[in-house]
């Protein structure tokens, strides 16, 4: 009865309600408005600024699982089997060169910019072409160019593709040119991330032009590895880890990049199967020093034996006959003559040779 009582009252109430007039309404809504806190510009990038951030860090979070994951899967060394495979290698390799990286976290992407490391490809050593241009004519073999432009463009050419093995044609135009692409083996995103935030316009534009840091290659596998570094993607061609690591070593220490912890136990894994792998471009690495090897204990002087007799004194060798001298217009010439690949310091050598700046010519 209480009940029905109730939502008699309260249908009934209902129905009595005047309803609300146009006027009041506007009234209503106006005071609304009013109420509502406007946020000024700065506070609305500080709240845009928060979102990317939160996004980054949850993106980072994701990426740490997945590096351990595939740590796990492909039996990647520990930080302490890390640390002794890098103490105990030669001084001038990639392997004994991860002593001189640092070690830190990944940083927030936040901020990141494709231009912040110059807008597109820059000539930044002045012969009047493009850096992609330039690592298109150096990584080609019969590559043609687009007349007028001083064998600058490259119109077309054949990739021996180290990422996959393949043989890839490469003609510019739309719908082909991404058939090829630059690669900087260390991405731009992943130096923002370990250290490439502090560096000035200069140094980020230099580090993404330089030939150290490109190689052209497959396009698919290039947008397939996207900024990941050693420790999330490596080449499907397992014979040319070793130059790919290398290579992300030496750009490292040439630029004071850091790595994280999973980067470098992947990067000692890969460079422990080729311990004198050295670093490619004349890039020296300054290790920290070593502590010094424990003594051998003193053996047992043997029991003393009569003196032999000396031996005669050696004939005295003849000298060595002088190299002949050498002249090579191309790498062609140098093949027919055996004496590819060609080294530096080598009769007939010129640095035209050596495409890659390892200081080895004609290897291909």
């Amino acid at each position: 009865m209480v009940a029905a009582f109730l939502a008699f009252a309260l249908l009934g109430g209902c129905a009595e309600t005047a309803p609300e007039t146009e006027s009041s309404s506007r009234e209503t809504e106006s005071s609304s408005r009013e109420a509502e806190p406007s946020l000024s510009h700065a506070e609305l990038e500080a709240a845009a600024a928060a979102a990317d951030a939160a996004l980054a860090e949850k993106e980072t979070a994701e990426k740490a699982v997945e590096t351990d994951r595939i740590a796990e899967a492909a039996g990647v060394l520990n930080p302490t089997s890390t640390d002794a495979v890098v103490g105990a290698a030669a001084p001038t390799s990639a392997l004994a060169a991860l002593a001189a990286l640092e070690v830190k976290g990944r940083a927030s992407r936040t901020g990141y910019d494709r231009d912040l490391f110059g807008s597109g490809w820059v000539d930044t050593d002045r012969n009047g072409c493009d850096t992609r241009n330039d690592m298109l004519a150096r990584d080609l073999d019969g590559e043609t160019f687009k007349p007028g432009t001083r064998d600058c463009v490259v119109l077309t050419g054949t990739l021996a593709d180290p990422y996959s093995g393949r043989t890839i044609p490469f003609q510019r135009g739309q719908g082909t040119s991404d058939d090829v692409q630059i690669d900087h083996v260390v991405a731009l995103s992943d130096a923002w991330q370990k250290g490439a935030q502090q560096w000035d316009a200069t140094r980020r534009t230099a580090f993404a032009n330089d030939p150290l840091n490109l190689l052209a290659v497959d396009g698919p596998l290039n947008m397939q590895k996207g900024d990941g570094d050693a420790a999330t993607w490596l080449p499907p061609v397992r014979g040319y880890r070793c130059a790919y690591v290398a290579r992300q070593v030496a750009v490292k220490v040439r630029y004071g990049a850091w790595v994280t912890q999973a980067e470098k136990n992947t990067m000692a894994t890969v460079l422990s199967t080729c311990p004198t792998e050295p670093l490619p471009g004349g890039v020296v690495a300054t290790l920290p020093e070593r502590a010094p090897a424990p003594a051998p204990a003193p053996a047992q002087a043997p029991a003393s034996a009569p003196e032999p007799d000396p031996a005669p004194a050696p004939a005295p060798a003849p000298a060595p006959a002088p190299a002949p001298s050498a002249s090579y217009a191309n790498c062609t010439e140098v093949k027919a003559a055996g004496a590819a690949p060609i080294r530096a310091g080598d009769p007939g050598w010129q640095q035209k040779f050596d495409r890659d700046g390892d200081g080895v010519g004609c290897e291909s």
